[in-house]
């Protein structure tokens, strides 16, 4: 079915021309209410980004990933592979509260939040104004054959760019392997440590890539959430929206003229003057209505605003709004699907509380040697060889750690020399030992005990494991 001439724009993104190739994008130099908005909430977050990895609470990292050595640090609370049900719970709290956020709002959080938008438009783009200049120039500078104009400016920016992705990748790494970590390697040199020094050029390179030419494409074709935005998004959602009622009138956009009684001509208010396409750093036109590429970065809103200012006409036509504000003037409800979503977050945000409440410091975990069956000793005593692992979160060593029955009379015995053992801070430690009980003690072949882990006598950490016995025949 062939497409509706005044829909053909959503055939192809915004960034390709007709003949399939990159058409650049040189948005013009963004100014205006929600900009400055935006720059606070960007700031704030690049500042929270680079230095999150060097704040220490409790001598743990407030943020750390090491997905290596398995270990993860939120907001200085360390987790342990035992925690992983914590982290996943915690993904899709993180899911369903962006789904959230996208039902009500639209794709406010890739033009607010988002890690790329943030870097490209906050700090890459602004060294390309303040380098090249606004958006004309930056045309005029690509056309121009390559001088000594072009050469320096064009070099003093990629330099810059390949620094910011070098330094920005350091600081990733710092949350993969910990700040300490990398200072240390720092301090050491670079040649010390070359199988690091090579995957941090490629996070460089892949970095550089993404903010010197990738760019915008991100946001259009590599992120899955635009693709998700379609979906979630009803006639309810608000969203970076154009009056098209007030901006088409009857007889659709017309230039600027003084003195024109553009009403009376049955003309909208909008003089179509490209500012709000010009603007916009994925080069859509907002007029088209909701678009795919749409970031909802308010850019449009605030060059829209201040024409209208210019032109003493109401601002407002680029706004904040759903469709059904625009087609009906109807004022934002909270809908049974939104309910819904706000009940499922509430809950699972009441069950992670109350996981992080009952997490212990100090994980035990005491399993039967894998094919081993039980041992007769003298007596009646009956033996079990077992396995055991006792992870440290805490940020102080636990001394004098035993291990004892708490279910059974019995003896414990560990693998080693000694009675007691230490558990490094966020470490663990791990052995065999010998479980003995009487015989008359049992109830039959399998037997559930309980076992305690104390540390200088006091009960820290209660676990269990399956004992063997001799089957009784009654």
């Amino acid at each position: 079915m062939e497409t509706p001439s005044n829909e053909k724009f959503r055939d192809s993104i915004g960034t390709i021309n007709e003949e399939g190739k990159r058409a650049w994008v040189f948005p013009k130099k963004p100014s205006g209410k929600f900009y400055d908005y935006r720059k606070y909430v960007s700031y704030f977050l690049l500042v929270f980004l680079f230095s999150a990895p060097f704040i220490k609470i409790g001598g743990n990292q407030f943020l750390l990933f090491n997905v290596l050595e398995r270990r993860f640090n939120i907001f200085g609370n360390p987790f342990w592979p035992q925690d992983f049900h914590l982290f996943v719970i915690s993904m899709i709290i993180g899911v369903i509260f962006i789904t959230l956020f996208t039902v009500v709002f639209g794709r406010i959080f890739c033009g607010w939040i988002c890690p790329q938008t943030i870097f490209m438009e906050m700090v890459f783009r602004r060294i390309e104004y303040w380098i090249e200049g606004d958006r004309g120039k930056q045309i005029r500078l690509k056309k121009q054959p390559w001088n000594t104009e072009k050469i320096r400016k064009k070099g003093l920016k990629f330099f810059l760019f390949a620094l910011i992705s070098f330094l920005i990748a350091n600081v990733f790494l710092a949350y993969l392997i910990g700040s300490d970590k990398l200072l240390a390697y720092i301090l050491e040199g670079p040649s010390a440590h070359v199988g690091t020094l090579f995957p941090l050029l490629i996070f460089t390179a892949i970095f550089y890539f993404v903010f010197a030419w990738f760019r915008e494409q991100v946001c259009v074709i590599a992120c899955p959430y635009g693709r998700l935005q379609g979906v979630l998004l009803d006639n309810k959602s608000i969203v970076v929206a154009y009056d098209h009622k007030r901006g088409e009138g009857e007889n659709g956009r017309k230039k600027f003229r003084k003195n024109e009684n553009r009403q009376a001509l049955g003309h909208g208010d909008c003089i179509d003057c490209m500012q709000c396409v010009h603007v916009c750093p994925t080069g859509i036109d907002i007029r088209n209505g909701t678009q795919l590429e749409c970031v909802n970065c308010t850019a449009c809103i605030d060059e829209c605003d201040a024409i209208m200012e210019k032109i003493n006409l109401p601002k407002g036509l680029i706004r904040y709004a759903s469709e059904d504000n625009i087609e009906n003037k109807a004022e934002f409800k909270v809908t049974t699907r939104v309910k819904g979503y706000i009940a499922v977050l509430s809950v699972l945000v009441i069950v992670l509380i109350s996981m992080l409440f009952l997490r212990n410091d100090v994980e035990a975990r005491v399993l039967r040697l894998p094919g081993q069956l039980y041992e007769h000793k003298e007596g009646s005593i009956i033996s079990n060889v077992f396995t055991y692992k006792l992870v440290n979160k805490t940020t102080e060593e636990i001394n004098n750690v035993s291990i004892k029955l708490i279910s059974h009379e019995g003896t414990v015995k560990l693998v080693s020399t000694q009675d007691t053992f230490n558990v490094p801070k966020q470490g663990l430690s791990e052995g065999t030992l010998f479980i003995e009980i009487d015989n008359s003690k049992l109830s039959g072949d399998r037997n559930n005990i309980k076992i305690g882990i104390y540390s200088n006598d006091e009960l820290i950490e209660t676990t269990t494991a399956n004992f063997l016995g001799p089957r009784s025949y009654n």
